[in-house]
């Protein structure tokens, strides 16, 4: 029986996640999922790809949304009253381009400290509207590009066994810094084939595979480059025809609701699995020549 393992939600866009044992999910994801994003003054996003050091910096969401806590190392830490509306500043992700709100002179300061980089935190504004893509349409917030990324342990499990056969040591699942990870399932990459999967309350449409980018070679916990694993091995057996390293499931959510460890996951649609994950990879290259899109 396959059931939820975990549920993570990352209130700022590329920093560490929070994981909680019950998570509501609206239509953009596990609610406050990427609801602040970290942009240089022309909106371009701040993400692990450049700036690894995002990854210590740990947000914490408090008194139901109202205030966000900020910590990192070498820096103070920082609590902020929200700004649900305000000023307006260009925002970016991966495939969209808007506005966010900008949430304040000590907020863009204590990021620009961390990354030694101008730098301001935005907010989602109440006007936001967002269409993702893949097979099943949706929303999001600050997300690259889907409401939520799913992954199981059956599938780090293998790349694992690899990893560690070729005589690396094996990576934590928050590398791939998923959403919701499933337990017991038997076949690694069964969320590649899942189309409809429900649990607790909520119901998630498959979207698209998720294409990796160097993020996984980032520690999480420090912040610093580890590479070249996962990256390595995973682009031996795991690349799609486009040569993109494949690791975990993109979804939109189509019934929102409560999901919490432990509920029992149901696969209610799922196709066969695209052989073109397992085709002849080419060499595995830096990681400049790896997508920008990380989920």
């Amino acid at each position: 029986m396959a059931t939820i393992a975990q549920l993570t939600c990352y209130p700022v866009k590329g920093c560490a996640g929070t994981s909680s044992a019950v998570a509501e999910v609206g239509p953009a994801g596990l609610v406050n999922d990427r609801g602040f994003l970290v942009a240089a003054p022309d909106g371009d996003f701040r993400s692990q790809r450049r700036f690894p050091a995002l990854a210590a910096v740990r947000p914490r969401v408090l008194d139901g949304g109202t205030r966000l806590a900020l910590s990192g190392p070498g820096v103070e830490d920082l609590v902020l009253e929200v700004r649900v509306d305000g000023p307006r500043h260009p925002a970016s992700t991966f495939n969209w381009r808007g506005e966010g709100v900008h949430q304040g002179a000590a907020a863009a300061e204590w990021f620009s400290t961390v990354l030694g980089r101008p730098s301001a935190l935005l907010g989602v504004a109440p006007e936001h509207e967002r269409v993702t893509s893949g097979e099943t349409p949706g929303t999001a917030a600050f997300a690259d590009g889907h409401a939520v990324l799913v992954a199981s342990e059956s599938s780090l499990d293998a790349l694992n066994e690899r990893i560690v056969a070729a005589g690396g040591e094996p990576v934590p699942m928050d590398r791939f810094r998923p959403n919701v990870v499933v337990r017991g399932w038997a076949e690694p990459h069964t969320e590649d084939v899942v189309r409809i999967l429900r649990a607790g309350g909520v119901e998630l449409a498959y979207a698209k595979l998720c294409v990796r980018c160097a993020v996984p070679m980032v520690d999480q916990r420090t912040g610093a480059r580890r590479g070249p694993e996962p990256i390595r091995t995973l682009a031996t057996y795991r690349r799609d025809s486009g040569g993109g390293v494949l690791f975990g499931m993109k979804a939109a959510v189509t019934r929102p609701g409560q999901l919490a460890v432990g509920d029992v996951v149901m696969v209610h649609s799922s196709a066969a699995l695209s052989r073109s994950t397992v085709a002849a990879p080419p060499p595995f290259t830096a990681t400049a020549s790896l997508p920008a899109e990380s989920g």
